[in-house]
């Protein structure tokens, strides 16, 4: 190492570049960096180092994957034009989105009161509105360890995504960032036995679920033992935040139309809920409203974002295409390869 030139440890360089040192070491692990050692054995960053990483992090706000990037850092200039190219065609094709949604909000403030109020800014990678967050922390994997923040917490997030986008990691971690939060997973509906036994000994939570089922049941659900681990879930006192995993599981259409209802028509101060899935039942970007937010977590593993309900905003088309009817979720209900406790890494 050049005795003239100044090396950073790792957190001085994540520091300098807005990243975690996560996110240099995934860079790492991917082959996209290679940082030399000191005398003592440490990674250090010099000025070659720090430069390749800034474009690195550069790249990966503009939505390129790791993969992407490998393949733009490795490629001869050539290559490395044509993708930037495509990328930049991509972001025309979404501005020319974003320009239509413009004139499309135009449209409903002159005519409908109820147009859902999203900002942009509320949901980003890293926050640049001037706002303190509500909630902050390092993307988990499959992501590569970008500050992710949140300004405004609505009543109720859908956490959308395609099989293996990682969608379950970011539950979890929310979960676990949320001040007093609780997280409902698949397992509310393995063992029903113990679902009535633990129901029937506490008639103070009895008492809190069975108004919950009777709303459901005036919306048009079907009594189920899914059902009712949901309304459990729903019922349980202390949280103020609840995290709930594929809220559809083993529920059929009516139930789910239901269920939608009900989370729609909770008044306001209630503990807000983020819930993952992949049903149109549950969410009807038609009707979104004012206090729902969408978060994608896209297929390629670029950082998730935060997508308005309306045709031709970034992201819309990727949200729509992951919601299936209740018919077809059926059929791949049972293509779960992870749950939370279990080893290895989540495809959700």
């Amino acid at each position: 190492m050049p005795a003239s030139a100044r090396f950073l440890s790792p957190s001085e360089a994540a520091r300098r570049l807005g990243v975690s040192t996560k996110a240099l070491r995934l860079y790492e692990d991917k082959g996209l960096l290679a940082p030399p050692r000191s005398a003592a054995g440490w990674r250090v960053y010099g000025p070659g180092e720090i430069d390749k990483a800034r474009e690195i992090a550069a790249l990966r706000r503009l939505g390129f994957s790791l993969a992407e990037i490998a393949r733009v850092l490795k490629g001869d200039s050539r290559e490395r034009v044509a993708m930037l190219a495509a990328h930049q065609t991509a972001i025309k094709d979404r501005l020319k989105g974003l320009a239509a949604t413009a004139m499309t909000l135009q449209a409903l403030q002159s005519g409908h009161a109820n147009t859902p109020a999203l900002v942009a800014g509320d949901l980003m990678p890293h926050s640049s509105s001037g706002r303190e967050p509500a909630i902050a922390f390092d993307l988990p994997w499959p992501w590569g360890g970008e500050r992710f923040a949140i300004q405004d917490i609505k009543l109720l997030t859908y956490i959308i995504g395609p099989l293996g986008s990682g969608k379950t990691r970011l539950a979890l971690r929310l979960a676990e960032t949320l001040p007093n939060a609780a997280f409902l997973g698949l397992e509310r509906v393995s063992d029903t036995a113990a679902l009535r036994k633990g129901l029937a000994a506490d008639p103070a939570l009895r008492d809190r679920v069975e108004p919950i089922l009777a709303q459901l049941a005036h919306h048009g659900a079907g009594m189920s033992d899914a059902l009712t681990a949901l309304a459990i879930g729903l019922a349980e006192e202390g949280p103020a935040f609840l995290v709930i995993d594929m809220i559809e599981q083993g529920l059929d259409e009516p139930t789910q139309h239901a269920v939608s209802a009900y989370l729609r028509a909770r008044p306001p101060g209630t503990s807000p809920l983020f819930v993952l899935t992949r049903s149109h039942a549950i969410l009807d970007l038609a009707t979104a409203g004012e206090e729902e937010a969408i978060i994608l977590c896209p297929a390629n593993h670029s950082p998730p974002s935060l997508v308005a309900p309306f045709p031709g905003f970034p992201g819309y088309e990727a949200v729509a295409s992951c919601l299936a009817s209740p018919t077809v979720r059926a059929r791949t209900e049972g293509v779960i390869a992870w749950r939370p406790g279990a080893s290895g890494r989540s495809p959700a």
